[in-house]
């Protein structure tokens, strides 16, 4: 095998489920087109932050000097079915909230594969680690990388994985030979569409994120939030291609059946500390405390 194969066989044995690669180039211009007419439209709503380092987020050359690479990786993390019995009111999570915050997990797993190529090469190469925090369109590089594409509910969709995957990125001054890219699309299913509970899923196919549960629990509390607590699932549930999906094969990625459900008076009462004790290594924890007891007693109105 040549180099690019063992460095995606090597991603696979570290515990990711696909891994491409493509160049360092800037993305296509049909992806910075809707990026910035989504901007200008407001569907960002509270994302502000999605306004700036628009030449990195468009460029992964502007991310690190002399980059020639991109490997795209991608963790399946859909949980085996969940069910909990019990008569106190529950808000919902959304299932990637359930497992260990992703990101350190996929960053421990991109430095091993970083260490690997550095030992099949000349170990003069760089790297940067990237996950959705750095500013960087990983779901259209990710097509780019041969990963799948962007279906309706504005997710990659893996043809074998779904929609339920997490995505991280290996820029490098390595030179690569990039995977073909994908080509796909939703081919008329609006499952998503139809699912999305405030309709922020837009039938012009722009996502207006003031409308999105999943981003309204992290950043502006209403009461159209329903009963999550914590994100929202509606459209990737919806989706075919998640429901013929297998389940997550990484053991390693810890996953708390507990949190599918969080009982929603307990919530309003927990401490910092217990907040810290329950949650320290969650998604979750990065709303803070005050917006999780907000959401709470939001979802128990709801509840009525």
């Amino acid at each position: 095998m040549g180099l690019e194969q063992d460095i995606q066989q090597k991603a696979l044995e570290l515990g990711f489920d696909a891994a491409g690669i493509t160049d360092a180039s800037p993305i296509g211009r049909e992806h910075v087109e809707h990026f910035q007419t989504w901007l200008r439209s407001g569907y960002a709503g509270p994302m502000q932050y999605m306004h700036r380092n628009l030449e990195k987020r468009i460029d992964p050359g502007k991310l690190m000097d002399g980059a020639r690479s991109v490997i795209v990786v991608a963790l399946n993390y859909k949980p085996l079915a969940t069910s909990i019995q019990g008569a106190e009111p529950v808000g919902r999570i959304a299932q990637y909230a359930q497992y260990e915050d992703y990101h350190g997990f996929i960053k421990s797993l991109l430095r091993q594969l970083a260490d690997f190529i550095q030992s099949r090469t000349d170990g003069t190469h760089r790297f940067k680690l990237c996950v959705d925090s750095t500013p960087l369109a990983e779901k259209a590089l990710a097509v780019r990388a041969g990963l799948g594409f962007i279906g309706n509910n504005h997710l990659l969709i893996h043809p074998q994985l779904g929609p339920q995957i997490l995505l991280g990125e290996l820029i490098t001054t390595a030179s690569l030979e990039p995977d073909e890219p994908s080509v796909g699309a939703c081919a008329g299913c609006d499952l998503c569409l139809r699912a999305c509970p405030t309709g922020a899923l837009r039938g012009d196919g722009f996502l207006d994120a003031r409308e999105c549960i999943s981003c309204l629990t992290q950043y502006e509390p209403l009461s159209k939030i329903g009963d999550w607590l914590f994100g929202c699932d509606e459209c990737l549930l919806a989706c075919p291609h998640q429901q013929r999906a297998p389940v997550c094969a990484n053991r390693r990625f810890r996953r708390y059946p507990e949190r599918a459900q969080v009982n929603l008076r307990e919530l309003i009462e927990l401490t910092p500390e217990a907040l810290e004790t329950g949650f320290g290594d969650s998604p979750m924890r990065n709303a803070g405390l005050e917006a999780l007891k907000g959401n709470a007693e939001i979802c128990l109105k709801n509840r009525g």
